[in-house]
């Protein structure tokens, strides 16, 4: 999530930062002027270094020194904390796990806001609740927009390919000023409308996709009780009305599927934990709104459980954790 304001430090200091990323001043990203980037984890390093690629130069930090090594080596430039990455160009991004992690990178002592001496443009691709991107910007006579990055469904590798989604919500022109840059970490930027409606649009997308993801494992694993062979359960499945992306993209049966997680014991793809958290903000965000999302929050209380056995590995291990919860 990222959003979008013509503000200068001055400002920022009179009004409380109580969300996870902000722009200062949009600007014309169509020249390849330095580009900071904070976080370079699983995401934010393949996203980084197609920015490389594409003629960007790179000035990063992260959290963990050795994040920042494979970077370097292949042109990055690396400084030691994200208030000097403020102090050394004027357009940053950031790629953080929670919002602890984000409000210590822009609100922190060395942190983005208290090294704004310029006008600088702020991305973030992490995530925060719509309600409170639109509590951003309340009172600001600036022009503002959220840029959100969809966890994307195979999301590791697709950070690799630049095959990411974009859901960007705010000011049409803003929009167009960041296009550039998104398309060189992305397949896909879609303008989703006013500010918060990316943010919206991605919530509600990942709480379909746990939900799918858990109704798949619990047929699968059904019909396996039942006596049936997985591979012909899935084709099945795939023939009929119960088809759905789970079944047939990303089963999360191993042995049914090649190149998806459950055929690599649920390495990559997108982790149990960082699933559990979006469930947890797209519930939250149905108590504010007073909407009834009953699946929704049985699938944030399977998550959740889930998350404790599988932390790391993909979500798609909810079929595994299934069956242990069997015994």
């Amino acid at each position: 999530m990222a959003a979008v304001f013509r503000v200068t430090k001055n400002v920022l200091l009179k009004r409380t930062i109580n969300v996870d990323t902000a722009f200062v001043s949009a600007r014309s990203m169509a020249s390849k002027t330095p580009v900071g980037f904070i976080g370079l984890g699983n995401m934010g390093s393949p996203m980084a270094k197609n920015l490389l690629k594409n003629g960007y130069p790179i000035i990063a930090t992260d959290l963990f020194p050795e994040s920042c090594k494979e970077l370097q080596d292949i042109g990055a430039q690396v400084v030691d904390s994200p208030g000097e990455v403020a102090e050394r160009t004027d357009r940053i991004l950031t790629m953080l796990p929670s919002t602890p992690n984000v409000l210590e990178v822009y609100t922190g002592p060395n942190g983005i806001l208290n090294k704004l001496y310029k006008p600088t443009s702020l991305q973030g691709g992490e995530g925060i609740e719509a309600l409170i991107t639109k509590e951003l910007i309340m009172g600001r006579e600036s022009q503002l927009c959220v840029c959100v990055r969809e966890k994307e469904r195979e999301s590791v590798g697709a950070a690799s390919l630049a095959k990411l989604t974009f859901m960007v919500g705010g000011v049409e022109e803003e929009y167009q000023a960041a296009q550039e840059l998104l398309t060189c970490m992305g397949a896909n930027v879609v303008y989703c409308g006013q500010v918060g409606s990316g943010q919206a649009a991605k919530i509600c997308n990942n709480m379909l996709l746990a939900i799918g993801m858990i109704g798949t494992a619990e047929t699968m694993n059904l019909g396996i009780r039942l006596g049936l062979d997985p591979r012909l359960l899935t084709k099945i499945l795939n023939m009929s009305s119960g088809r759905c992306w789970s079944s047939d993209t990303y089963n999360p049966v191993p042995g049914v599927m090649e190149g998806v997680p459950s055929a690599n014991n649920y390495q990559g793809g997108f982790g149990t934990t960082l699933m559990a958290k979006d469930l947890g903000l797209a519930q939250n965000t149905a108590t504010n709104t007073k909407t009834p999302v009953p699946l929704g929050s049985l699938a944030h209380q399977i998550r959740a459980r889930a998350a404790i056995v599988f932390k790391l590995e993909d979500f798609s291990s909810v079929f595994q954790f299934l069956r242990e919860e069997e015994g």
